[in-house]
Formats: structure tokens, sequence, C-alpha cells
């Protein structure tokens, strides 16, 4: 069997062997970790901390834990601080003239760039733990010690807890197969799929849940969606410049097999990952044991109402600003022409240097709206699915943060391994086409193969 044989081949590249066995064994401790509990804390007495945390935006939090946020576990705050440090730092680099300077100062700023990350993610961190341990003893009374030491040593154990997860997501990265951090999350969104899935069947089996139709129903449109999300994301790797004319207005269209190597999404989940992590601060300010009471009014109201319009709204808002944001970065028109130049590529019809490198913007401004609103639509599908009848924790892998981020890690992580093997001269990972992920060659020249 081909599949075999395949895994035969993965186990002969002594490289990947290593990448992989090393992966899986950051995965099994950041796994392992998010079962390890705060010390004092009364598992017994935490249950509804544990079961109301799981729905709504409370789950969404929870969800990118991997479950060590009702768990009350070590690692209960995620990853997520580093993810909003990052955030931070990146739109300094906006901003700032000082770190704007770093941004061109090339390896070694990116260097002190992750530094100062680091240790905004440790404020950061320091900031959440007082109020995640606040909100788990309110919604649970006397689970957690109110003691001043249970607080101290608590916000001292949940900082390292999310730079130790930090740690393994960057271990992963330069020594394992993929980007870590995304991983990581992947991998906890994944530990929510059985549990998620037993209690819809459940719920579809009762007298008044429709019946085992009506799950296998929802399978299939989940199906549907799943395999337009792999189709929408792989997309095309390159534009074709007949394309790439007409959508900016050039009738001096080139030949059908000429390429700009652009994509409609060139940035990946990443601003689904950037604007859950944005919408959620409020939640981080106002108070976990809050936003679960449903005391809240006004804006805090309508920004932690999961289902609610301007929750949906806003977070696909967000996710338009930071595609466009995150495009701005990854791609340097400028230096795509360069190296197109240097290459001896170019574009028909187009001089090079500065007249490419405004083509190539014109191109990217106009491609990148369908690609943004594709990752806004998909992202509020949770919303509409939940209003459908879904139960709540099932209904986040219709579409969502969770569905996009599974389907671009798994892609990415299956695409490096293909690239090892078709390096030893092995077959790939499919029999037709190679599998195509996030990543893009933002640096390569136009393709003038025939």
């Amino acid at each position: 069997m081909k599949f075999i044989q395949t895994i035969k081949n993965i186990w002969r590249i002594e490289e990947l062997r290593q990448r992989i066995l090393t992966t899986l064994g950051m995965v099994v401790i950041y796994r392992l970790g998010s079962y390890v509990v705060l010390p004092g804390v009364d598992t017994d007495k935490l249950s509804d901390f544990s079961s109301q945390s799981q729905d709504g935006i409370l789950g969404i939090i929870d969800m990118f834990s991997g479950g060590a946020f009702h768990n009350a576990s070590i690692f209960a705050l995620g990853i997520m601080p580093y993810i909003t440090a990052s955030i931070i730092v990146q739109l300094l680099g906006m901003a700032v003239p000082y770190f704007q300077k770093m941004q061109k100062e090339g390896e070694s700023g990116r260097k002190r760039m992750n530094q100062i990350t680091r240790y905004l993610t440790v404020i950061v961190c320091a900031l959440q733990a007082p109020g995640y341990i606040a909100g788990a003893n309110q919604i649970s009374p006397g689970a957690l010690p109110t003691d001043g030491f249970f607080w101290v040593s608590s916000t001292i154990i949940l900082v390292a807890g999310t730079m130790f997860v930090m740690w393994l997501g960057e271990k992963i990265t330069d020594r394992g197969l993929g980007n870590g951090i995304s991983l990581l999350i992947m991998i906890g969104i994944i530990s929510r799929l059985p549990s998620a899935l037993a209690m819809e069947l459940a719920s579809r089996l009762n007298n008044e849940g429709g019946g085992l139709v009506v799950f296998l129903l929802e399978m299939v449109v989940l199906l549907f969606i799943v395999i337009t999300v792999i189709l929408l994301v792989q997309g095309t790797r390159r534009i074709p410049v007949q394309f790439a004319k007409k959508i900016v207005g050039n009738k001096q269209y080139g030949g059908n097999r000429q390429y700009i190597p652009l994509k409609v999404n060139a940035v990946g989940v990443m601003p689904i990952i950037f604007a859950q992590a944005i919408i959620l601060i409020p939640v981080y300010i106002i108070g976990y044991s809050q936003v679960e009471s449903g005391t809240l009014t006004g804006v805090a109201a309508a920004i932690s109402d999961y289902t609610g319009f301007w929750h949906n709204f806003i977070l696909a808002f967000l996710i338009l600003v930071f595609t466009y944001f995150y495009t701005a970065i990854m791609i340097n028109p400028n230096q795509m022409a360069e190296e197109m130049k240097k290459n001896g590529g170019f574009i028909p019809g187009v001089k090079p240097g500065k007249k490419t490198a405004e083509f190539i913007d014109a191109v990217m401004s106009r491609i990148t709206l369908p690609g943004a609103l594709f990752l806004a639509f998909v992202a509020i599908l949770p919303s509409f699915a939940q209003m459908a009848g879904v139960k709540s924790q099932f209904a986040q892998f219709y579409g969502g943060t969770s569905l996009l981020i599974l389907v671009g890690v798994v892609l990415d992580t299956l695409q490096q391994i293909e690239s090892y093997l078709l390096m030893r001269h092995y077959d790939g990972l499919m029999k037709s086409g190679r599998i195509k992920g996030r990543t893009t060659n933002n640096q390569a020249p136009v393709s003038m193969a025939g």
C-alpha cells in the first residue's frame, strides 16, 4: 500500500524522523501540562467553573488553551498572552520609529523585537493571572484559596506556565515541524473535538433532538465546509499575469502560462488569531465572572455575546484590518520587483523596477479583499451554526478560528513533510499534484516556463 510505503520513506529520512519525534514529544508535554492543576486548588469544587467555561466566549478562551483554562491548570492562560504581546509589538513597528529601525536591521533587529515580545508577554500574563484567579473563585466559590500567598504563587506559576508554552512553541518551530505556536493551538482545538462530537450526538439522540438523521445531516454540512475551506486555503499559488492585468485595468495581456507568485490569501490564518486575541481583551479587563454571570450591559454585553451581531461584526472587521496589515508586512512589492529584475524575470508590458512594484502593489490591493472577506465569513460561521441549533462546543468547528487553524496548520505540516520526501527523491504524499500549504514564496521571479 502507498500509505505504508510513505510511512517507511518518512522514517528512513533521519532529519525528518528526528523532527517528528521532537514535535510529538513537545506536544505530549504540552497536553500533560494542561492537566497539572495549580497547587491548592480543590478540583471537587471546581466543577461549576469547568462546566461554565466551555461555552460562549469563555469557551473560545478555553479552546485556545487546550482545556487548561477550565482545568485551572498551570497552563491556564495558554499562549494568548504571547499573541497579544506580538500584536502590540508589531503595531508599534508601524508607528514608533525605534521599532521601525529594528525591523530594518535584519536578523539582529528581529532577535531584539522577539526579546521585547517575551518581556511584554510576562507583563500581560501578570495582569491577566489575578483576573483569572478572581474569576474562577467567584464562579466556583471555595475552589481556590483566598490568602495572599496563593495569589502571589499562582500568579508566578501562571506566568511561568505561559512562558514555558511559548518556549515549547519556539522549540517546535526550530527543531520540529511547522509553526510551533500554531501547532500547539491546533492540538488544543483537536483535544476538544471528541467530547464536542459526543455531546452533539447525545443531544440529537434525545427525544427532541431530531434523531440520527439530523446528526448525519450536520456531518454532511460540516464535511462540505471542511472541503470548501481546504480548497480555498490551498487556493492558487500563483496569479496568472493575464488575470492580474485585467483586475488592474491593463489591456496589454501576457500569455496564459505567465504567472506572478502571489496568492489571494497570502497570510494564512494569522489575521483570525490576532483578531480573536484583540476581541478577547475586553473579557480579560471586565473579568470572567462578570461575563459568565450575564450581568453586563451596554458595549461590554454586546462584545461578550458570542452569537450577537456586534461581536461578530467587530470580529469580521478586525479580520479585514489584520489581513491587509499582515499582507503589507509580509509582501514587499519593491523587494519583489528588485528580485525579479535580478533574476531576469519581468511582467510583459510593465517596465522593470518602480513600475513593476506599483503593478504588484495594485494587484495585491485588489486580490486581498476577497481573501479577507472569505476569512471573515468563515470566522463568523459558528455563530450561525449555534443559532441553527448546534451545541456551542460543536458549533465552533463549523468554520471559525477552529476550522481555519486546523486546515491551515495540517496543510503546512504535510507540505513540510512532503518537501523532505521530494528532496530525497521519494514520492510525495499524494498521487496527483503536491500539497499546497499557506506559505508563499514572496520573492520568487515571475514564472515564464512553458
